[in-house]
């Protein structure tokens, strides 16, 4: 049996896990600065950077420890290398590459959405072919999972990701940061029968579209001066349009390729609305990963790690770079 290293600094998240070869996290130890970000209403990259340059190294002796491991008996450092802040995943890359060279450790570089993706094999076994959301702060893309190493592409956002759009509505009514967990909390109190927030028909049939949603609540805001008097019943219908958005493009994509099983990845998957409503429609079918495996963490860079190494599909060259965005491109003909 081996272990492997999953690190994982690509915005504001600290976070390092050891995985052995058998799928099972020993640990996953995470620092997070939404606190520190709090009071700017977003992730400053060189705030962000700066922790995680402070907390790598405990990061990693806190998940070593926890899974009673010492640095030599990891056979395998696996580190997200993109896309996210550069000066941040710099950090990631630069402490794994130092450990790989002074440990003979090799070093793998994952990309992140490939990671998210992964997170939802760590405790399920999926059945292919699969459909798989990705919704995030950054990203918001729809998959299409031959196996479990080819991930092919098929949809992506053209403005707001999913979880962009939640923390500039919160930012418009007044709530905190990150936005998405302060609407879904109201919008437990709220009614999605109190207003219609429009989400625009794209001519594709997958891909999302939120920056009008953003403006239609900015603009329903400065209509209605007494607007904080329904704020449970605003958040409740903002919150409907984002869900019924990712839902419909999903469920196009799931009829579309016959999928065995819809899985939900990301930040967003966290959403109360979002899996209530995924297990309504798809039943048992909908795979969403633990919550600690939908924000930002290690252990998802290190499963997404072990399944690159079973199949030898790296040569461990550790002069690889980091790069800040994806080329959204699809190799489907979805025609």
């Amino acid at each position: 049996m081996y272990h492997v290293m999953g690190i994982e600094t690509s915005c504001d998240e600290t976070s390092v896990s050891v995985m052995n070869s058998n799928s099972e996290v020993l640990s996953n130890s995470t620092f997070s600065q939404i606190d520190i970000h709090k009071k700017y209403g977003g992730v400053v990259p060189e705030i962000a950077s700066k922790n995680h340059l402070k907390k790598i190294l405990p990061v990693i002796d806190s998940s070593l420890s926890e899974a009673k491991k010492n640095i030599e008996d990891i056979d395998y450092l696996c580190v997200t290398n993109g896309p996210g802040l550069i000066n941040c995943l710099m950090i990631g890359v630069a402490t794994s590459k130092s450990i790989g060279l002074l440990q003979n450790i090799p070093v793998l570089p994952i990309n992140h959405l490939e990671g998210h993706i992964a997170s939802c094999f760590i405790e399920n076994s999926i059945s292919f072919p699969s459909i798989c959301l990705v919704a995030s702060g950054g990203h918001t893309n729809l998959y299409l999972l031959e196996n479990e190493n080819n991930f092919n592409l098929i949809s992506s956002t053209r403005d707001d990701a999913a979880g962009e759009a939640f923390d500039k509505g919160a930012k418009i009514l007044e709530l905190g940061y990150p936005g998405g967990i302060e609407i879904d909390r109201l919008s437990k109190r709220g009614s999605n029968k109190f207003h219609s927030f429009p989400i625009p028909n794209l001519e594709s049939d997958f891909d999302f579209s939120f920056s009008g949603l953003k403006t239609s609540l900015r603009y329903y805001v400065e209509k209605n001066k007494n607007w904080k008097d329904n704020i449970n019943d605003i958040s409740c219908c903002y919150q409907e349009a984002i869900v019924d958005s990712l839902l419909s493009k999903t469920v196009k994509a799931a009829d579309k390729f016959k999928s065995k099983n819809i899985l939900f990845a990301g930040g967003v998957a966290c959403n109360s609305r979002l899996r209530d409503r995924a297990k309504e429609i798809f039943k048992n079918k909908a795979i969403f990963p633990s919550n600690q495996f939908c924000t930002d963490n290690g252990a998802m860079i290190a499963m997404r790690g072990l399944q690159k190494i079973k199949i030898k599909k790296t040569d461990y060259d550790n002069s690889f770079p980091v790069f800040s965005s994806t080329k959204i491109t699809s190799n489907l003909n979805l025609d």
